[in-house]
């Protein structure tokens, strides 16, 4: 019986074998035209562009979005597109500086990808982009560390912008953000400085680089170095709001906003206009120091402690973000919806819009 069966899968094989070569051969091409009509149509729904691809150096692309981000977008919103142009000859290192929440990011991100997907073949989400075949595309974005091998969230990110700088080209398109963040604020402003002098001065490879930092005083490097160039995310400031514009305009930021990021976050407000005050001092003491003593060296003083009440720490549940929260919560809580009418749910939602309002 076992022979009987074995002789039988022989055969089978026998007749299969002359048909393994033309079933893979069909599933290649298959597969191939699947991604080909993929990119067909994400290109046509999306209004993507033909990129050129080139023999040169440069990158230019203009009206740039990033694919992802956009399609995530809330339908009455439209994702602002930027221009970025990066070469060895010119414009070889973008030092980009902005608030948290900006886009600074987004525009790194979004660079690679359109440079990704031109050298896949597929069009590309912008309204027009000559890019020179690149050979290596390095990013140092983000961070984490590695618990498993003892190192540190810094460690991480030096050892693998060490990476980078030792296998630049270039061709090389590199993606640096916030490099230095997880050390002291003059080890990591020095490391970053140190950086860019390298990428700009190296003899053997102007690799292009796109350079998002919080460090202010990088902005002085394009003073020094002609192929290093300054742009910042356009913001504007209403009142006690910032806006977001999501531009990359050129020109340096001189301002993070981190302290308006925290109020949105939903940090106290105790906590918020303490850091505030103390923003104010630390300003005021650098700007004596250097203006009035004439010193080089940024020498700052501790601010002066300030009592925070427990009802600033022992909030409610209904309070952690807001004490008009808290407010708010009381009325809804209040309310009987069921007794009221269309019109009465309009006024009390009326009021409640300026209660927001005069807080603000």
């Amino acid at each position: 019986m076992l022979e009987l069966e074995e002789q039988l899968f022989q055969l089978l094989i026998a007749d299969i074998v002359d048909y393994i070569e033309p079933v893979q051969h069909n599933a290649q091409v298959v597969g191939r035209l699947d991604c080909l009509l993929s990119f067909a149509s994400v290109a046509f729904k999306n209004a993507y562009c033909r990129p050129e691809i080139t023999e040169g150096f440069g990158i230019d692309i203009r009206e740039g979005r990033h694919p992802v981000i956009e399609k995530q977008l809330p339908l009455e919103e439209s994702y602002v597109p930027n221009d970025v142009f990066l070469d060895r000859d010119e414009q070889q290192i973008l030092m980009i500086t902005g608030p948290n929440m900006s886009g600074k990011s987004a525009v790194l991100r979004q660079t690679a990808l359109i440079c990704l997907m031109a050298q896949m073949g597929a069009f590309v989400p912008a309204k027009s982009a000559r890019i020179g075949v690149l050979d290596k595309l390095f990013t140092r974005v983000g961070a984490s560390d590695n618990i498993s091998s003892g190192e540190s969230t810094f460690m991480v990110e030096m050892n693998e912008t060490a990476s980078i700088m030792n296998n630049i080209s270039d061709r090389s398109l590199i993606l640096l953000d916030e490099i230095g963040r997880g050390t002291s604020t003059y080890d990591g402003i020095s490391i970053a400085w140190s950086i860019a002098e390298f990428l700009h001065n190296n003899p053997f490879s102007r690799p292009k680089t796109l350079f998002a930092t919080h460090y202010h005083e990088l902005n002085e490097l394009a003073e020094r170095f002609p192929r290093i160039h300054n742009f910042h995310i356009s913001t504007r400031e209403a009142g006690h709001k910032v806006l977001f514009l999501r531009k990359l305009v050129p020109g340096g930021s001189q301002h993070s906003f981190g302290i308006h990021v925290a109020r949105m976050a939903g940090m106290p407000r105790k906590i918020v206009e303490r850091a505030s005050e103390i923003l104010e001092q630390l300003e005021k003491k650098f700007i004596e120091d250097h203006v009035e003593g004439g010193s080089a060296e940024i020498a700052v003083q501790r601010p002066a402690t300030k009592q925070v009440s427990n009802e600033t720490v022992q909030l409610s549940i209904f309070e952690t973000v807001d004490p008009l929260a808290g407010k708010l919560w009381s009325a809804l809580k209040a309310l009987d919806i069921h007794s009221m009418t269309p019109i009465e749910c309009m006024l009390r939602l009326n009021e409640f819009k300026k209660l927001v309002e005069d807080e603000e």
